[in-house]
């Protein structure tokens, strides 16, 4: 069941963000979200359909919900609507009569090439519609909603960054946690099932799939990526790296932490160590510097890319950042480099009530890998950190 005052806010930052985009109506067109659930439900709904349903969002104001008899009255309660029409045998002559009364000029409908997050429209569910809109001026109209709805998720209202902040309180939580218990000689899975064992004492789960969250990455035979955690075990002289989120009242966090074994008589990690941790850190900085209103993704990438490329160190194979809300990869703006695989979303444009995770790393050779991640709101000053930075490795001395 979803959080229905903020679906409310939601709605209400819908209408305004049709305006501003000269959007006149947008159609969320989804049937059993229990089975395929469009991302922009937890946005605008905060429960699950069942038959075919019509979403409509227009910019006179007007929140029109077209749904099965027997989901109507749960979208009246959630009291974002203005108009809720049950139906029983077809949804056709009432979608098509909404939208000619309305009579838009463009009609964002929930699908996208570059953001998952706005493709939520099935293949089928788009030939129903467009067989519906079949033979009428409105065929002609439709545009992708990606536009709407990455503006709509990207900006936060106050109410969700603060849900957002207590996931990230939660998660530094059992971070410190960590960094109490572990000692040399544990394995990965190990450290994984304390994790875990601690996320849901505190009646949490993990921000993305429970078997490779966290990610763990113990020393140099440990690999890292979206992987599930395996037997390599920590040891004296080695990093140890987790990749770890949680979510909490439907709003999710995404943090890394690098910790080192000292070896006797070890003050601080090898200056190898360090001078790696030096690049990323400042790379880091870098990349949260051009993080601005105004920006382009693909330029914030770029600053953190270039500071760390020229300390001598190998160019991180992912993005730099993206966004976290109700999800660990948000949708919207992704602030990554131009290659073919982000599409146009490294195109998207910075704005203020953005949340970012960002992220970078560097593997040291003999030692393992380390991980600088922390998340963070954009304001009209910059980018502020929601999390506490960790601005040195932490030593564990066992």
């Amino acid at each position: 069941m979803g959080n229905f005052a903020i679906v409310r806010e939601k709605l209400d930052q819908a209408v305004e963000v049709l305006r501003e985009k000269g959007v006149d109506l947008w159609i969320t067109f989804v049937r059993e979200t229990s089975q395929v659930r469009d991302p922009c439900l937890d946005l605008i709904l905060g429960l699950d359909l069942t038959w075919q349903s019509a979403l409509m969002i227009s910019r006179t104001g007007e929140r029109i919900a077209i749904v099965g008899r027997y989901d109507a009255d749960n979208v009246r309660n959630i009291g974002g609507y203005t108009t809720v029409i049950g139906y029983d045998q077809s949804i056709r002559e009432l979608l098509l009569e909404q939208v000619q009364r309305l009579n838009p000029r463009r009609i964002g409908l929930n699908f996208s090439e570059s953001d998952p997050a706005a493709d939520g429209l099935t293949h089928g569910m788009f030939r129903v519609i467009a067989g519906i809109l079949g033979g009428t001026e409105y065929s002609a109209r439709l545009i992708s909603a990606e536009e709407v709805i990455a503006a709509l998720r990207g900006r936060k209202t106050a109410t969700e960054i603060d849900y957002i902040r207590a996931a990230i309180g939660a998660t530094e939580g059992i971070l410190r946690e960590v960094e109490a218990l572990v000692q040399p000689g544990m394995t990965e899975r190990e450290i994984a099932a304390f994790i875990h064992q601690t996320t849901r004492k505190r009646g949490l789960t993990p921000a993305w799939e429970p078997e490779y969250c966290p990610i763990v990455c113990a020393g140099p035979e440990g690999t890292f990526g979206h992987r599930m955690p395996g037997d390599y075990q920590t040891r004296v002289g080695a990093l140890l790296q987790i990749d770890f989120g949680v979510r909490r009242e439907g709003f999710v966090s995404d943090l890394q932490r690098t910790m080192y074994f000292c070896r006797p008589g070890e003050e601080s990690p090898p200056e190898e160590v360090m001078r790696a941790w030096r690049a990323a850190r400042a790379a880091l900085e870098a990349g949260r510097a051009a993080l601005r209103p105004g920006v382009q993704g693909w330029q914030v990438d770029a600053a953190a890319r270039q500071t760390l490329v020229e300390a001598g160190y190998a160019e991180y194979l992912h993005a730099f950042g993206h966004h976290i809300g109700r999800t660990v990869h948000d949708g919207a703006t992704v602030l990554g480099p131009r290659w073919e695989r982000y599409g146009k979303s490294i195109e998207g444009v910075i704005e203020v009530g953005n949340v970012f995770a960002i992220e970078l790393g560097v593997w040291v050779p003999g030692y393992g890998y380390l991980g600088c991640e922390e998340d963070v709101l954009v304001t009209p000053e910059g980018a502020e950190y929601l999390s506490e930075p960790q601005e040195e490795i932490w030593c564990i001395r066992k």
